[in-house]
């Protein structure tokens, strides 16, 4: 798979986000949980960036399937991190 180029040398940490968007992005449908879950350590903030730094590379390289793909586990990921903030309660009136 052809992954962004970068511009700036990536950290070993970094190395891993896009080894396993690599694996992402080429196993079976419905096996993403099971890739997800063999690097519990890699599933932060930082993973849901790199996830969507790549999908923008490939809606901007004409691949929206794999640019929806990948938002589509940020999301889901972001989600079960807490990373969305929670909305608040409106106060009554």
């Amino acid at each position: 798979m052809n992954m962004p180029p970068n511009p700036t040398p990536l950290d070993p940490r970094q190395t891993r986000y896009f080894e396993l968007i690599d694996q992402l992005l080429a196993c079976p449908n419905g096996s993403e949980p099971d890739i997800l879950n063999r690097e519990p350590d890699l599933l932060d903030a930082g993973f849901v960036q790199a996830l969507m730094q790549t999908a923008s590379y490939f809606a901007h390289q004409d691949n929206p399937d794999a640019a929806r793909f990948l938002v589509f586990i940020a999301r889901e990921l972001a989600h079960q991190l807490g990373l969305y903030p929670q909305p608040q309660p409106q106060p009554q009136t």
